[in-house]
């Protein structure tokens, strides 16, 4: 088979894209939250370059290094291993917001729950390479897939972080889904995932609370509606083309988390429906290339690793997105490569280094 002399140019140009964009709307979404808070507009956006200048250098390392490297239980084992440690450690740092999410350093913070997913990725990469024939076999195949999956999953489950959760179990079913697992197998987890989902979203006072705004903003308009009420009004008011960059109003203290979590509600206030679907063509062309990638890759593990790079990255915006428009309740899950985020977006990038590297191995 005739081998690619370079990278996908059309993936490497639009992670680009992303992250310029990026770096564009976080400035817009900060300025003024940051020069109010800590004396300069410029405090957030700068955090955000540095993370995705260092993020870029990582990506062209990775871009340098033969994939072929991760197939090496001596390297699946131990990112697996490290990164519940982080997990189980992060419960030692003290709680912010009530959550045990982040390592904090004088400067900048990590969040080890972003190594998840990569991690849950490289080991049914691993694994599940060379069990493509044996995916009836619930003990010996796809109870053993799911195990690291599971463990990883309750760390993030206890810190709490349900997106972050829900995100690292969709990526582990839809990989077993492409192994061949039977219909039967999702339908069993899913009945067995659901007492445990119903309990975390209906026993636990801050996620009812946030269901319940969900189907009636209208009731709590100063207090738990008020993330959705002001998402709606942003996403509203911009038209087709939007009130212009840097002339958003709900940002200004009415959006919260509008550099974050509600970025791409500022993204419509001031690009309006172009902007909107501007950002989405840019994913949908990633889902593309990434998937045609996995799809057109002889080596099975090179397939399960292009496979679940892209779909957690896609996986995560449709929740993103989704909560900014009043589809699905609030979750405090990141735009990957857009909202305000350093280890999301350094983490993200390397994954995507891995991604370009596979595609030199295809036509």
């Amino acid at each position: 088979m005739a081998k690619r002399v370079g990278v996908d140019k059309w993936l490497f140009c639009t992670v680009v894209l992303l992250v310029l964009f990026g770096l564009v709307m976080v400035f817009s979404a900060s300025a003024v939250q940051a020069k109010a808070e800590n004396g300069s507009p410029y405090y957030y956006v700068l955090r955000q370059a540095i993370f995705a200048l260092a993020g870029m250098v990582f990506l062209f390392g990775a871009m340098q290094i033969d994939y072929r490297r991760y197939n090496n239980p001596k390297v699946v084992f131990p990112v697996v291993a490290v990164t519940a440690v982080l997990l189980l450690a992060v419960f030692a740092m003290p709680a912010v917001k009530g959550s045990h999410r982040w390592f904090r350093f004088p400067g900048f913070s990590f969040q080890p729950s972003e190594l998840a997913k990569p991690a849950i990725i490289l080991f049914l990469a691993y694994f599940l390479q060379t069990r493509l024939h044996k995916m009836d076999d619930w003990r010996g195949t796809v109870l053993r897939a799911v195990v690291p999956s599971l463990l990883l999953t309750a760390l993030i489950l206890k810190e709490p972080d349900l997106g972050t959760a829900i995100v690292c179990m969709a990526v582990t079913v839809l990989m077993l889904y492409l192994a061949g697992m039977q219909l039967r197998y999702i339908g069993i987890g899913a009945a067995l995932a659901t007492p445990v989902l119903y309990y975390m979203l209906f026993h636990v006072a801050f996620r009812r609370a946030r269901i319940m705004a969900f189907l009636h903003p209208e009731a709590d308009p100063r207090g738990n509606g008020f993330h959705i009420l002001q998402s709606k009004i942003a996403v509203g008011t911009g038209g087709l083309f939007g009130v212009g960059l840097m002339e958003g109003i709900q940002k200004l203290f009415y959006l919260p988390e509008a550099h974050t979590d509600f970025i791409y509600a500022n993204i419509c206030e001031e690009l309006g429906l172009m902007g909107a679907l501007f950002v989405l063509a840019l994913f949908i062309m990633l889902g593309y290339r990434g998937l045609r990638a996995a799809l057109m890759a002889t080596d099975p593990f090179a397939r399960f690793l292009a496979f679940g790079i892209t779909t957690a990255i896609l996986i995560q915006a449709f929740f993103n997105i989704s909560v900014v428009v009043d589809l699905l309740p609030t979750k405090g899950i990141t735009l990957p490569f857009i909202s305000f985020g350093g280890t999301s977006l350094f983490v993200t990038l390397i994954g995507m280094g891995v991604l370009l590297n596979i595609t030199r191995a295809i036509d």
